[in-house]
């Protein structure tokens, strides 16, 4: 990034809603320029003979035991089990209140 300064934070911190006080804007961009500059001194590291890794796990084989349907609960016996239920669902407090 050529150019990174308080007044780019400060744009920034306003765009996304974020309230900074003058300490924190100032802790903010000197982490910031850091992280900047160290990607600076990764584009440049030569990396055209290097294979493309689209994921750290590619190679790796499951230790997991295949995943088999079996023989399931009957719905009674479930729902016996629940503190709550209504029309055949288990009942659970709601997350998100409006």
């Amino acid at each position: 990034m050529s150019k990174f300064d308080k007044e780019m934070l400060k744009s920034l911190t306003k765009l996304c809603r974020i309230d900074c006080s003058d300490e924190e804007l100032k802790i903010l961009l000197k982490n910031l320029k850091s992280i900047l500059s160290y990607i600076d001194q990764m584009k440049e590291v030569d990396t055209e003979n290097v294979a493309i890794c689209n994921h750290v796990s590619e190679n790796v084989v499951s230790v997991m035991r295949e995943d088999i349907v079996g023989e399931t609960l009957p719905n009674e016996t479930f729902l016996k089990n629940s503190p709550s239920h209504v029309g055949g669902m288990i009942r659970v407090p709601p997350v998100i209140k409006f």
